[in-house]
């Protein structure tokens, strides 16, 4: 059974309570979709219940516990009757130089960024696979391929995030489950606020450094996050949606620069890498 027949999808989402996650929420619903959306404190997504009632589902859901993860999930699925597209979308960035951040600070990122999305899709797969169909999808970043400095391990969680659904949709393909990484670029979010950014203990030596990294880092050029929901929208209506989408129109720049200087450096150094064969 295909959901393609069916009018008006029903969506999962994570970090509803803002930024990206709180714009595609009530796209969807705008469009007549249906929408289980989950945040960590249910007052701060009271609003998308009283605007759109019956057609929206508010669950409490912090994605570290993972026993609240795999209830919360069974509870939407069980609510709708099906659940159409899974969105993993909450997350926050971690900023420190890579000597400054602590152990718990990696930790508690990681929790969050890969180990949350994880329960996630293993707390949904059995159900979509039941359904014999399902589209999985998870925001990622620009910084899934490339990097900056003071965010690394953002950057670097981001990277795990892109391996773990890349290998995930080559796992679920036979079972009809779809997977797309959404790779925003810099938007006039509130990923840059409070909520959305821990910052570690700093060390003077790295003052003027990271005084520089934000100076240039609010001359980004920042898309509106209002326009992306159509191209989304183009992805989970699609009957073969893409691995991978950007958005925005400065990331294919960014990365393209990026892997061609990658390429460059591997074929120089292919005649030392090639003798490390032993064959």
């Amino acid at each position: 059974m295909s959901n393609s027949s069916k009018t008006g999808k029903v969506w999962f989402i994570t970090g509803a309570s803002r930024g990206f996650g709180r714009v595609w929420a009530d796209a969807a619903l705008k469009r007549g979709d249906k929408v289980a959306a989950t945040a960590r404190s249910l007052a701060s997504i009271a609003g998308l219940k009283e605007q759109y009632g019956d057609n929206v589902l508010t669950l409490e859901l912090d994605v570290t516990n993972a026993e609240q993860v795999k209830a919360t999930v069974a509870q939407a699925h069980a609510h709708f009757g099906r659940l159409d597209v899974v969105l993993n979308n909450a997350g926050y960035s971690l900023v420190g130089t890579i000597e400054e951040c602590s152990a718990d600070d990696i930790r508690a990122l990681y929790e969050t960024n890969i180990l949350g999305p994880v329960a996630v899709i293993q707390a949904a797969l059995p159900l979509l696979r039941a359904q014999g169909y399902g589209h999985i999808m998870g925001t990622s970043s620009n910084l899934g391929h490339v990097t900056l400095p003071v965010i690394g391990y953002y950057a670097s969680s981001k990277w795990a995030f892109e391996a773990i659904h890349e290998s995930l949709a080559t796992e679920v393909k036979a079972f009809g489950i779809k997977v797309t990484i959404i790779e925003p670029g810099a938007y006039a979010t509130e990923f840059g606020s409070a909520d959305s950014l821990k910052f570690a203990a700093g060390l003077d030596i790295y003052t003027d450094f990271k005084e520089n990294f934000f100076k240039d880092l609010s001359n980004l050029e920042r898309g509106n996050p209002e326009a992306t929901p159509n191209a989304v929208f183009a992805v989970v209506d699609a009957e073969n949606p893409p691995l991978r989408i950007h958005l925005g129109s400065h990331n294919l720049p960014w990365v393209k620069t990026a892997y061609a200087e990658r390429m460059a450096e591997w074929e120089k150094w292919d005649d030392v890498a090639s003798a490390a064969q032993g064959i």
